[in-house]
C-alpha cells in the first residue's frame, strides 16, 4: 500500500502492483540475501560480544551501535562491557586489523547471520564490521510482538572501492558539526570517502602555520584549525571513511592570491570573491617561485591529511590572465606550449612530482587529463562519462561525478539512473573497466548554508550510495523510493535535522501565521534545476538564503506520489476507484490552499513573491477537479476549455520565485484524459 500524507489526514491507495509484499528497508541493497524463518527479538536482554581481533575503534563502534539501537527502539540497554560470545545476542567476530591509514580497495565485505535465537556478524577486518553494523540496524523494526530483526543470511561486499561525497566549504563555510554529521550519514549508507573541498575563490579554509596570511587575508576568519582537521580525520576513520582534501589550483585560487599576489599571473591587489562563477585570477605556472611556494604549502597540508590521495582541483581555468601577460606568452612560445590547455598541462607536470614527493597520489578534475601525465594520477570526471572512458582507455584510474551533482536539484531517480559502467563507459574492455574506481556525489555550496545543506544532500545521496555499493542489476526505482523514505527516517534519528531544518525554516517564513498552508505549497514545488538560480538574480556570499526556494526540499515526494495516483487512476493497473478518490482529495486541498495562505503572503516581504505560485496551485486544483468531473461523467469538455487549460499549463510550468510547480504535468494528464487524448 502506498501511504501519502497531506495536512492532518492519511490517504492510502495501492498504486504499485505487489507493493504490499514485505520488503526489507535495506539501503544499499546487499549483494546476496537469503531469507530465514522467524525473527530475533530485540529487548532489554540484548547483549553484544566482540570475539577474535580487538582494537579500541571496534569498542567505540560497539558503544555507538548500542546507543543507536537504544535510540531506535527506546529500550534502555545494558551499559556493561560486551558479553562473551556464547552469551551474546549479537556476536561480532573480526579476523584481523585494517590498515592504520585506511586505503583504497581494503576489504569491506561482511557476513550477517540472524536466526530466531542469536545473530553473528563476521568480517575480515573492522571496515566490514562497520558496514555490517549498519545493515543490522536497518533490519530492526517493530511489529505487534515488539522490536525484532528478521532471520536472514546476508553476504555483502561493495561493487566499487571509491564511494564518496564531496562537500564544498569554501563558498559557504560549514562548521565542524556539519562536517561530522555528514560523515555520520555517509557511514549509515556505506559511503567511504569524504572529499573535502577546502579552497576556492571565496576562501582558504585550513590553518597554515607556515603561511599565516592565507588565514589573515584569505579566509574571512572561517577556517579549520589543524587540531580540528586531525579530529575530523579521526572521527571519519572511526566510521570507516577516508578524508581526501582538495586545494584547487591553478584556477579557483583567488583566496590564495589575496594572501600571496606574487603568485598571480597579473599584478594585484586581489580580493576574496563574493560572487559565484569562473573568475580570471590564476596562479602563474611559468615561475620557479610558484613551485617553491606550492612545495612548502603542500608539504604542510599533506602532513595534516594521512590519506594516500591529494586533490589538486585543476578545473575551469579560463586562461584570460595567461593571455594578457606578455611574459607568460613569451614563455609559451619559447617552450612550444601551443595553448592554455598545454600551459595547464605544464603546470600539472611540475605540480605532480611535488605532490608525489610528499608521499601522495594526485587526483584532479578531468581538465588535468593530458598526454604525458603519470599513470598513477586519478581523473575525476565532472563534465561527463566521455572523459571517464577516455581516461580509462589511456590507462588512468577514474572517478565519476557527472550525474551525481546534488546541488543541481535533480531527483533521486535521476541520480539512481547514472552508473559509472554504463553509457560512454559501457564499451570498455575488462582491463579498462577495472580502472574505474567508483563515483562521488558533489555538494557545491553556492546556494546552501549550514542551515539547509543537510536536506540538500540527504536522502538523495543514499540513492547514489546504493548505485555505488549494490550489484549493477539493482535498479527498481519504485523500490528505491520506498526504501529511501525509510533511510530519511533513519537519518533523522542521527540528528541530521533533514526534516527539522525544513520545518524550522518554514515556521520562520510563516511568522505568526499557521505554517500548514505554506507547507502545502512547499510540498508541491521544487527549486529550479541546473544553474537557473544564477540566471534568476544576482547572488553574493552575503545574500541571505532564507526564502522558500531555500527551505524547500530538492524533490517533491507529494508530486511524485500524486503522479502515481493519476497513473493508477488512468491506466487501470491498480484500484482505479480508490486512486480517483485520493486524486480528488488532493485537488480539493490545493484548490482551497491559496485562501488559507493569502494572509501570510500579504504580511511578509519574503513570501509576497509566492503569490502567483500560490494562485496557480489553487487554479490547478480547480482545473483538475473540472477535468475529473468531465472524466467521470463521460462528457468531453469543450475545445475552447481544453485550449485554455493547455495555455495555462504552459505558463504554470515556468519558474516563479526560482521554484517549479511539480504537479503541472499530472493535472495536464487529467485534462488530456478528459479530452479523450
Amino acid at each position: 500500500m502506498k501511504i501519502l500524507t497531506l495536512g492532518s489526514w492519511i490517504m492510502i491507495c495501492a498504486v504499485v502492483p505487489g507493493a504490499a509484499r514485505a520488503e526489507l528497508n535495506l539501503m544499499p541493497q546487499p549483494a546476496q540475501i537469503t531469507a530465514g524463518q522467524g525473527k530475533l527479538k530485540i529487548d532489554q536482554s540484548f547483549r553484544l560480544a566482540l570475539t577474535g581481533y580487538h582494537e579500541p575503534r571496534l569498542e567505540r563502534a560497539c558503544a555507538r551501535f548500542v546507543s543507536r539501537l537504544e535510540h531506535l527502539t527506546g529500550i534502555p540497554l545494558s551499559a556493561e562491557p560486551p558479553a562473551v560470545g556464547s552469551e551474546a545476542t549479537l556476536e561480532i567476530a573480526t579476523t584481523a586489523g585494517s590498515s592504520p591509514v585506511q586505503k583504497l580497495g581494503e576489504d569491506e565485505s561482511y557476513r550477517l547471520e540472524v536466526t530466531s535465537t542469536r545473530a553473528r556478524l563476521t568480517a575480515a577486518n573492522p571496515l566490514g564490521v562497520l558496514r555490517g553494523m549498519e545493515t543490522f540496524l536497518q533490519l530492526v523494526e517493530a511489529d505487534k510482538d515488539g522490536f525484532s530483526a528478521p532471520a536472514i543470511d546476508i553476504n555483502d561486499r561493495p561493487r566499487f572501492a571509491w564511494r564518496g561525497t564531496m562537500l564544498d566549504v569554501s563558498r559557504h563555510w560549514m562548521p565542524v558539526p556539519v562536517v561530522e554529521r555528514t560523515i555520520d550519514a555517509m557511514a549509515a549508507v556505506k559511503l567511504n570517502v569524504f572529499h573535502w573541498h577546502l579552497s576556492d575563490d571565496q576562501g582558504f579554509r585550513v590553518e597554515s602555520k607556515r603561511f599565516p596570511k592565507l588565514l589573515e587575508l584569505g579566509s574571512d576568519g572561517h577556517f579549520y584549525t589543524q587540531q580540528q582537521i586531525h579530529e575530523v580525520i579521526e572521527y571519519a576513520r572511526d566510521r570507516g571513511i577516508r578524508v581526501v582534501p582538495e586545494f584547487d589550483m591553478p584556477g579557483h585560487a583567488t583566496a590564495l592570491l589575496v594572501a600571496h599576489p606574487e603568485l598571480a599571473s597579473l599584478p594585484g591587489p586581489y580580493s576574496i570573491e563574493r560572487h559565484w562563477g569562473i573568475f580570471d585570477p590564476a596562479i602563474d605556472p611559468t615561475r620557479d617561485e610558484t613551485y617553491q611556494f606550492l612545495d612548502g604549502l603542500i608539504a604542510e597540508m599533506t602532513s595534516l591529511f594521512p590519506d594516500e590521495y591529494f586533490h589538486i582541483g585543476g578545473d575551469e581555468v579560463n586562461g584570460k590572465q595567461w593571455g594578457a601577460n606578455p611574459r607568460i606568452q613569451s614563455f609559451m612560445r619559447q617552450h612550444g606550449v601551443k595553448d592554455n590547455a598545454g600551459l595547464q598541462a605544464h603546470f600539472n607536470s611540475r605540480l605532480q612530482p611535488i605532490v608525489t614527493g610528499h608521499g601522495k597520489k594526485v587526483i584532479g578534475w578531468d581538465e588535468v587529463l593530458a598526454p604525458g601525465l603519470p599513470k598513477d594520477i586519478v581523473v575525476q570526471s565532472w563534465r561527463g562519462q566521455k572523459s571517464l572512458a577516455e581516461a580509462a582507455r589511456l590507462g588512468y584510474m577514474g572517478i565519476l561525478s557527472a550525474g551525481y551533482y546534488l546541488d543541481l536539484m535533480h531527483s533521486a531517480s535521476y541520480h539512481y539512473s547514472v552508473d559509472p559502467l554504463e553509457g560512454e563507459t559501457a564499451g570498455l574492455n575488462d582491463s579498462e573497466r577495472s580502472r574505474i574506481l567508483g563515483g562521488e556525489a558533489a555538494m557545491w555550496a553556492e546556494y546552501v548554508t549550514p542551515e539547509n545543506v543537510e536536506m540538500r544532500i540527504w536522502p538523495r545521496n543514499a540513492a547514489i550510495a546504493e548505485r555505488l555499493w549494490s550489484p549493477q542489476t539493482v535498479k527498481d526505482t519504485a523500490s528505491m523510493y520506498r526504501r529511501l523514505a525509510a533511510v530519511r527516517r533513519e537519518l533523522d534519528r542521527l540528528d541530521l535535522g533533514i526534516s527539522a531544518s525544513h520545518e524550522l525554516m518554514l515556521e520562520r517564513l510563516a511568522g505568526n501565521h499557521p505554517v500548514g498552508p505554506l507547507s502545502a505549497l512547499s510540498d508541491v514545488v521544487e527549486p529550479v534545476k541546473e544553474y537557473a538560480r544564477e540566471e534568476a538574480r544576482l547572488y553574493t556570499s552575503f545574500t541571505p538564503l532564507n526564502r522558500l526556494v531555500d527551505a524547500t526540499r530538492p524533490e517533491s515526494d507529494v508530486a511524485r506520489e500524486f503522479a502515481l495516483l493519476v497513473d493508477g487512476m488512468l491506466t487501470g493497473t491498480t484500484d482505479r476507484q480508490n486512486c480517483r478518490a485520493e486524486v480528488r482529495h488532493w485537488l480539493e486541498h490545493w484548490r482551497a490552499n491559496h485562501a488559507l495562505l493569502e494572509p501570510s503572503l500579504q504580511g511578509s516581504f519574503l513570501l509576497e513573491e509566492l503569490t502567483p505560485l500560490s494562485k496557480d496551485l489553487s487554479a490547478l486544483g480547480t482545473v483538475g477537479l473540472e477535468a475529473l468531473d468531465y472524466f467521470e461523467s463521460g462528457r468531453k469538455p469543450p475545445g475552447a476549455w481544453i485550449q485554455q487549460q493547455l495555455a495555462f499549463f504552459e505558463a504554470a510550468g515556468k519558474p516563479r520565485a526560482e521554484l517549479l510547480l511539480m504537479i503541472v504535468p499530472s493535472v495536464q494528464k487529467l485534462v488530456e484524459a478528459a479530452a479523450g487524448r
